[in-house]
């Protein structure tokens, strides 16, 4: 099943390319917005399942071109990333220990909505295409050999990343959490739809241009070790989304006017827009493609404030 918010916020289920309208039937969730209204409708999808179905099946929906799509998790308890978390293709001779970041959930915009490049000197603003896994029931020191049974289902994630900002080592916070910087959609897949979360095509384009396309067989921390490792730590609630990490070899500079595109088979096609009201620019190139011609770091700045001439 697919799940989204739409318009002004109603629930919605996805059949075919039509939306219908499943709002009314769970208005009677304790929820003080959307947000709650979600993570309510995922904590309690058993008793709602038979209701949502027949809803389907019985109802008219509206094409999925003529509403506004809005985020489907509009605003998680926890989003946590897992960091370097990919062999890159093979080049990493061993995984990078496990490791994560919190990301505000104020960062999260859907379909449609703009990512906004603020005023401040990173040396480049990138996005990773990943695929996001979210939490079904409460998860506190859950077994890997159990973790799965606490998925609910998938979503489209970019993690947007304001890199190398000053000073050296003040890096995950003000590099990942700022608003804008975690759009997700279009929808939600529940996890019977996806027969194999571990082989997954993940393409991201810039402005029609294939950049990021990997598998997520690629993954270095598979998904139950990364939600034992987590929930180690702290709880994850429902509605919260464990974004698995990306292989970095196709991240791009993302510039002003840039449409962002992300696809995940079944998870739909996710559509960002760029702004950078500094209208900074970086060379057109991924980091395979700079490695490739043998230079380090990042790619550097051309124009706008804070380039280095």
């Amino acid at each position: 099943m697919k799940l989204l918010f739409f318009d002004d916020f109603k629930l919605g289920v996805l059949e075919a390319d039509q939306v219908v309208d499943v709002s009314a039937l769970v208005r009677e969730i304790p929820h003080t917005g959307p947000h709650n209204l979600i993570s309510g409708s995922i904590e309690r999808f058993g008793d709602y399942r038979g209701k949502l179905e027949k809803a389907i099946a019985e109802g008219s929906g509206v094409p999925l071109t003529s509403v506004r799509i809005r985020p489907p998790l509009p605003k998680p308890v926890n989003i946590d990333c897992m960091a370097v978390n990919y062999m890159e293709d093979g080049t990493r001779k061993e995984p990078a220990p496990i490791n994560a970041f919190h990301k505000s959930p104020s960062c999260v915009i859907g379909d449609g909505d703009t990512m906004v490049l603020p005023d401040v000197p990173a040396p480049i603003f990138e996005g990773e295409a990943e695929l996001a896994v979210v939490i079904g029931k409460r998860a506190t020191n859950v077994p890997a050999a159990k973790a799965m049974e606490y998925v609910f289902g998938y979503v489209n994630f970019i993690d947007g990343s304001a890199r190398g900002l000053p000073p050296a080592g003040n890096t995950f916070y003000q590099m990942k959490s700022r608003d804008t910087f975690g759009p997700m959609g279009p929808y939600l897949v529940t996890a019977d739809e996806v027969a194999d979360p571990h082989h997954l095509q993940v393409r991201l384009w810039n402005n029609g241009v294939l950049m990021q396309n990997y598998n997520t067989s690629d993954m270095a921390h598979k998904i139950p070790r990364c939600i034992e490792w987590v929930t180690s730590i702290h709880a994850l609630e429902p509605g919260d989304v464990l974004a698995s990490g990306t292989n970095h070899r196709g991240l791009n500079p993302f510039h002003d006017g840039d449409l962002v595109e992300l696809e995940t088979e079944p998870l739909g096609r996710l559509h960002v827009k760029i702004r950078d009201d500094l209208k900074r620019t970086w060379a057109r190139e991924t980091r395979l493609q700079r490695q490739e011609k043998g230079l380090d770091g990042f790619t550097p700045q051309v124009t706008g404030k804070y380039a280095k001439h």
